[in-house]
């Protein structure tokens, strides 16, 4: 049995939330977010007002994806209410990023600059070097924010490069002098 999958999710104030054949609608102050889930589960609402998902039948792949769903619509009702947000480090001489327009250019130590095109529903701030990535659909939030991540990994030795602001690079030791 799924631990998560068993949890009613409750729904603040100010939110609303349709479920139609397992489309779940979820309206709140930040925005609007929309999902179908598989039909293998039963999304429904209780008499107390809270979400409640149930597997159709005991199949090790239905209760795999009941408690994915159950994370799924908690994502969606948090994310209408207080936005995600994922913070980037640009560490390394020279390297910068700077958001104009629609898009975020990053002085990376190459060569050329890299530009890159911010998807919609996202919002990016850069204020130094920390890069501030937030919007109400936690996937795109986590995706954009290792895209931007992958154009340079930090490297062990001097640690130069793009992290996350809770990650934490293992320094290696550099060349011995003889």
């Amino acid at each position: 049995m799924s631990r998560i999958g068993k949890e009613k999710i409750e729904i603040p104030q100010g939110v609303e939330v349709k479920i139609e054949n397992n489309l779940v609608s979820v309206k709140g102050p930040k925005g609007n977010l929309e999902r179908q889930f598989l039909d293998i589960v039963i999304i429904s609402k209780d008499e107390d007002g809270k979400i409640k998902v149930e597997p159709k039948n005991d199949e090790v792949f239905t209760r795999s994806i009941w408690g994915t769903t159950n994370s799924h619509i908690k994502n969606m009702v948090k994310g209408v209410t207080e936005s995600f947000v994922k913070k980037l480090i640009v560490e390394g001489v020279g390297f910068k990023a700077e958001v104009k327009g629609k898009n975020l250019d990053l002085s990376l130590g190459f060569s050329h600059p890299i530009s890159m095109e911010i998807p919609e529903g996202i919002d990016v701030v850069s204020e130094k070097n920390i890069v501030t990535i937030s919007g109400i659909d936690k996937e795109k939030v986590g995706l954009f924010a290792s895209k931007v991540r992958i154009k340079k990994k930090p490297e062990p030795y001097k640690g130069k490069g793009i992290r996350y602001e809770d990650e934490i690079i293992i320094r290696k030791e550099g060349k011995k002098a003889a």
